[in-house]
């Protein structure tokens, strides 16, 4: 169930056994999708390092993840139908052209990307994705990264942000896509969902 507005999210406990370690959100992702595809449950993953990491306040620490000091949440999974072939990613997805010249769809599960906070307001448990859809005016670009360091990039009159558990959106022509941090290709036709509670995380 989805963590809702002044409820305790996350327990103390360990990283099973059967857990797997990862270091980056691809490295995450790469996890989640072959246990799916296998039909295999998604196996406990304990984070020692990316954007949904830093967003639980992970400190890295392979030690931490088998101790009594360790911190055990239930995550939600983005989900994204790309020209009709399913992708996963736990972090974030990012549709742009080169430089962010042109109109941008950014999907937060967590609040940053790198060392920008593109999903200020972005939980990895509420069971909804922060989308920004939009362009930002050539000559504002410099000055809107160096607000999106601090989430203070939004609102923007040529960003359009919702919270919402699905969102479908057209590209005249494709644009690169990156998810979680790595290329996946060129596309025009996305839809992109999450599906509440499907991680089991550990930081």
């Amino acid at each position: 169930m989805a963590i809702r507005k002044g409820e305790a999210w996350g327990v103390p406990g360990a990283l099973p056994r059967h857990g797997v370690v990862v270091s980056s959100d691809d490295e995450a992702a790469d996890v989640v999708t072959a246990a799916l595809r296998a039909g295999d449950p998604v196996p406990p993953l304990g984070l020692l390092g990316g954007d949904l990491c830093r967003t639980l306040g992970g400190r890295g620490d392979r030690g931490r993840l088998r101790s009594d000091e360790a911190m055990t949440f239930p995550v939600d999974l983005g989900e994204a139908v790309l020209d009709g072939r399913l992708h996963h990613f736990v972090a974030h997805l990012v549709a742009r052209p080169p430089f962010w010249l042109g109109r941008s769809v950014v999907a937060m599960n967590a609040a940053w990307l790198g060392n920008l906070n593109l999903g200020p307001k972005a939980h990895p448990g509420d069971g909804l994705l922060d989308v920004t859809d939009g362009q930002v005016p050539i000559g504002q670009l410099l000055a809107a990264r160096k607000r999106a360091r601090l989430g203070t990039h939004v609102p923007h009159p040529g960003l359009k942000v919702q919270r919402v558990p699905a969102v479908a959106c057209s590209f005249t022509k494709p644009v690169a896509v990156r998810l979680d941090g790595r290329h996946v290709g060129s596309y025009r036709e996305l839809g992109i969902r999450v599906e509440p509670d499907a991680l089991t995380v550990v930081v």
